[in-house]
């Protein structure tokens, strides 16, 4: 090999990162060390791997066939030594999983110490993005998307289905009326979300798309001003199912919803090749039965 796997994981991190600040963020060292290393790979090839600009870096050709080879081959090495440490043991190492912020509160969290104690050589790394993250470029091995998916590259396990409910507080709901079709949604103020516009879509039958009274960017937040009694929202039964189960939140229309809704389906995602697949398989067998969706 030409220079040690350590000098060709930052320049991976590099590619991935878009940078050698951000490869250094990552990987939590001195950017002259990510700089070093890159700079070494090169003098030992010969070539020029990166192209450097002021605003971005970019692969040569010569560099971005390098960058492929090296990315199956270091792969495949850590496969090889994580199939020797697992025979006989638990699965270990970093585990970086990310999901849109209300699943990580009402899923997940709930269930971090019983997996620690399961798997207490697993380092588990929790993130969310409210949007889909480009796996590679966060340096995330897992993710749990919920709705259809449309890339192709990943593989995916099913989680479940979490209906969607229409929902209100009781406050709300003795102060404005109780909707009793569809059509009385126009008379009522509504929760929805700032983006993408399918969020804003609810499964009711002839339901027109209504522009929210309210907006906001997470599901948590519009959770939490359809608590305060601001209006009806259409959220996940992952995270309103315990407060309709105590009457904090109303179901509303139920009568009325759509049986066929892509946006109930929840996956866990993670590439094929993934070198991290015993601790993948460790986390999606223990959580998917202790679910609530």
């Amino acid at each position: 090999m030409l220079s040690r796997s350590d000098d060709l994981e930052m320049l991976l991190t590099v590619v991935d990162s878009g940078g050698f600040s951000a490869a250094a963020q990552a990987l939590d060292v001195q950017v002259a060390r990510v700089s070093r290393a890159v700079s070494k790979v090169e003098k030992q090839l010969g070539v020029s791997i990166l192209n450097r600009t002021t605003r971005r870096i970019e692969l040569t050709d010569e560099g971005r066939q390098f960058v492929e080879s090296i990315r199956a081959g270091l792969g495949q090495i850590q496969q090889a030594e994580e199939e020797i440490i697992a025979r006989g043991e638990l699965p270990k190492g970093r585990l970086r999983v990310d999901a849109a912020s209300p699943f990580v509160f009402h899923q997940l969290v709930p269930l971090v110490q019983a997996f620690n104690q399961a798997y207490p050589d697993i380092q588990l790394e929790l993130s969310s993005n409210e949007g889909f993250v480009d796996l590679l470029e966060q340096r995330t091995d897992l993710a749990i998307r919920i709705g259809q998916l449309t890339d192709s590259t990943l593989h995916a396990r099913p989680l479940g289905k979490s209906v969607l409910h229409i929902v209100a507080s009781p406050d709300y709901l003795s102060r404005r009326g109780v909707p009793k079709q569809v059509s009385d949604l126009s008379g009522h103020d509504t929760i929805g979300f700032a983006g993408p516009k399918l969020l804003n879509q609810w499964p009711l039958k002839g339901f027109e798309p209504l522009a929210p009274c309210f907006s906001a960017s997470n599901g948590e937040t519009v959770r939490q001003l359809a608590l305060a009694g601001n209006g009806i929202a259409c959220l996940s039964g992952f995270m309103v199912n315990q407060d309709i189960d105590n009457g904090q939140l109303v179901p509303l229309l139920s009568a009325e919803k759509r049986a066929d809704n892509s946006r109930e389906q929840i996956n866990a995602v993670f590439y094929k090749s993934s070198s991290v697949a015993k601790r993948i398989s460790a986390f999606i067998d223990f959580i998917q039965p202790r679910l609530t969706l």
